[in-house]
């Protein structure tokens, strides 16, 4: 979308301001791909907030902490914990949080948000909140915070009008976009029947991927990175004659993403949210030939994206190993 970023008061900082509008311009501008090139830039994950508690403390106070930083956007990993209530009232109460920030701040859903969330009477309600979250958190074009980043959502697609959580921008020569890989098995259903929501999602998440590299190989980008919640690049671990094994919900998307890859001239990139409550902090990216796998706990990470250096990421600190660094 070549439309320059939008901002409501209160005003942002000087520094953030310089650096939002200079990578936003340069999109609507339409630079050429040298200039691009030489753009270097920061942004922020914030991990699964709610991964062992209710407590939204742990998102508020990095939202503040990403806030007091020169970043050009922020991701967060999940909205409420599986405890929590699947409420109106709740999700209003996060929105209005996620809308406080200064930065443009990007919702990446989890498991958490509507997989588990159950009706009065105990059934199944994933689905109606689901898109009861969809109306809530994604009605516009343009992320959360003081900082407008434009946004191309796949709804766009009449065939994908629902999938509005999957979102693409582009910093730089860097295409990012979100992905709805719910942990822990991208919510595959081992019981009897369809699993509906399961397999049309599958065929959404196809073509998401399928556009967004198609845009990226266009542009001949840098990069791609993906935000997602589940790791999809983990394999299911078994035992042998071990027939109880539910099937991998992420095997067909891990194929995928490693074919698109496979095809792609620049890296790619998948952030996703933590395996476990005690996971430890992030410290490095695990690549093998141009795909890399970056798991971000704790409470959330720089990451840093330079085209001068042959790397082109490189991860800052994350909030927890620079605590410890000052005890």
């Amino acid at each position: 979308m070549n439309a320059a970023p939008q901002r409501k008061s209160p005003p942002l900082l000087p520094s953030r301001l310089m650096l939002v509008l200079s990578l936003t311009a340069a999109l609507a501008m339409n630079c050429s791909v040298a200039q691009a090139d030489t753009t270097s830039f920061s942004f922020g994950v914030i991990a699964h907030a709610f991964r062992s508690d209710s407590d939204e403390t742990t998102l508020r106070n990095a939202i503040t902490e990403t806030d007091a930083d020169n970043l050009a956007f922020v991701v967060a990993n999940g909205i409420k914990a599986g405890s929590e209530p699947c409420s109106d009232q709740l999700y209003s109460q996060r929105k209005t949080l996620l809308s406080s920030a200064k930065n443009g701040l990007i919702v990446s859903l989890s498991a958490s948000d509507w997989v588990a969330c159950r009706t009065a009477v105990d059934r199944s309600a994933a689905i109606e909140r689901l898109n009861r979250v969809r109306d809530l958190f994604f009605s516009d074009e343009f992320s959360f915070g003081d900082s407008k980043i434009p946004l191309i959502r796949q709804s766009t697609s009449p065939k994908f009008h629902s999938y509005v959580e999957n979102a693409r921008w582009e910093i730089g020569n860097v295409v990012f976009a979100t992905i709805n890989l719910p942990a822990s098995n991208n919510h595959y259903m081992a019981e009897g029947g369809r699993n509906s929501e399961f397999e049309d999602r599958q065929i959404a998440n196809r073509e998401w991927l399928q556009r967004i590299f198609l845009n990226a190989t266009q542009k001949k980008a840098d990069a791609v990175v993906l935000f997602c919640d589940g790791d999809p690049l983990a394999t299911q671990r078994h035992r042998v004659f071990d027939f109880n094994v539910k099937r991998d919900g992420f095997a067909e998307i891990r194929q995928r993403i490693s074919a698109h890859a496979g095809q792609f001239g620049g890296k790619v990139l998948i952030i996703h949210g933590p395996h476990g409550a005690d996971a430890p902090s992030s410290t490095t990216i695990v690549w093998q030939r141009n795909l890399g796998d970056l798991e971000v706990s704790g409470s959330w990470l720089k990451v840093n994206v330079d085209p001068a250096n042959p790397k082109l990421f490189d991860l800052g600190k994350s909030t927890d190993q620079a605590k410890l660094s000052r005890r």
